[in-house]
């Protein structure tokens, strides 16, 4: 960490102080280098393996839309730049071409399950339950920019970084067409922004101590909890089935 996380939280960071706190409070935690994605990235799993992932990230994104509903009710009506940007984004999400979560069944479909398994929250684990959970309590009991800072920073910031990873060995290992991993070439390219447009509320709205402080702790809980939620997953579907293999 650095030494502007050590600061007593009665000290206001100025911009460029608090931006570099928000990113530090990341580090360390990046959902890119948990054991599912890695063992993603190195080739190692099966089509049923991203099966189970798109029925475990349908319960945590699909409800994106509804998270942001409710940041959008709790930010006062002078901050109309991130009211706007939460309308944004919560039409890209539903309204603008194609549902962002239609892409994500494409993709469950072309692992080999349903749009019916995939929108049942029974086959999901309990950490991505979870995570769904800490994020609705988040949006709707904290003040909008901490909310902002753990959904948007914390973890929407983080999705190009993990896609450009993931997208390259769906094409060349693991054969997957254009059509069916457009989700992720899509998110590569919106979630900088809407990352980049996160931090910008943050900076201009955690105008005290306290705010900032709370800022940091929700990006850094909301950077842990997308860790965890996808170790869980190879914890979850990888793992035993690398244990049965080693055993026969």
């Amino acid at each position: 960490m650095t030494a502007t996380l050590n600061r007593p939280s009665t000290e206001l960071l100025d911009h460029d102080e608090f931006r570099a706190a928000l990113q530090d409070a990341i580090k360390g935690r990046e959902a890119k280098n948990a054991s599912f994605s890695k063992a993603w990235a190195d080739g190692k799993l099966e089509r049923h393996h991203f099966a189970r992932w798109a029925e475990n990230h349908y319960q945590y994104v699909g409800p994106f839309a509804d998270y942001l509903g409710i940041v959008y009710a709790n930010t006062p009506d002078t901050i109309t730049e991130a009211k706007d940007f939460l309308l944004q984004n919560m039409y890209e999400e539903e309204l603008a071409d194609i549902r962002h979560t239609d892409l994500l069944i494409r993709f469950g479909e072309a692992c080999g399950t349903t749009r019916e398994r995939i929108e049942d929250p029974n086959n999901a684990n309990a950490v991505t339950r979870g995570l769904q959970a800490w994020c609705y309590a988040t949006a709707l009991r904290e003040h909008f920019v901490v909310a902002t800072a753990a959904l948007v920073v914390g973890l929407e910031s983080q999705v190009p970084e993990i896609y450009k990873k993931q997208i390259v060995p769906l094409r060349e290992t693991y054969g997957f067409t254009e059509d069916e991993i457009e989700f992720f070439d899509l998110h590569i390219t919106s979630d900088v922004v809407h990352g980049e447009r996160g931090y910008q509320i943050v900076l201009e709205n955690a105008n005290t101590p306290e705010l900032q402080q709370r800022c940091l702790q929700f990006v850094r809980w909301g950077a842990e909890m997308r860790y965890s939620y996808t170790r869980s997953l190879y914890d979850t579907y990888v793992a035993p089935d690398l244990e049965a293999a080693a055993q026969a």
